[in-house]
């Protein structure tokens, strides 16, 4: 006897979402520890890639790495960042070592 698992419409796992508009083109209004989950830092910096929040210190396009799931590690294009005044950082900002 076999047993055929087939998807059902309304089956699908449920998307995480996030309400970016109290962060974003605002200038700066919260900082990493602001957000529960990385996934919510990314979408704050995919709504606003000039990221004057400073999520993306390092400039790798991922916002907030060490905060916990859900996930979201697809990195965000970015010519450049600014800083918390908004204004354009030509340089990463390099983490300061431990």
């Amino acid at each position: 006897m076999a047993i055929t698992l087939t998807a059902c419409a309304g089956n699908e796992a449920p998307q995480h979402t996030f309400d970016v508009a109290p962060y974003v083109h605002k200038g700066h209004v919260a900082d990493c520890g602001a957000f529960k989950a990385q996934a919510d830092a990314q979408a704050v910096l995919r709504a606003d890639t000039f990221d004057p929040n400073g999520l993306d210190r390092d400039g790798d396009g991922i916002a907030c790495p060490a905060l916990p799931k859900p996930t979201d590690r697809k990195p965000v294009h970015r010519d450049f960042m600014t800083d918390v005044d908004g204004a354009p950082i030509i340089e990463p900002i390099k983490p300061s070592p431990t």
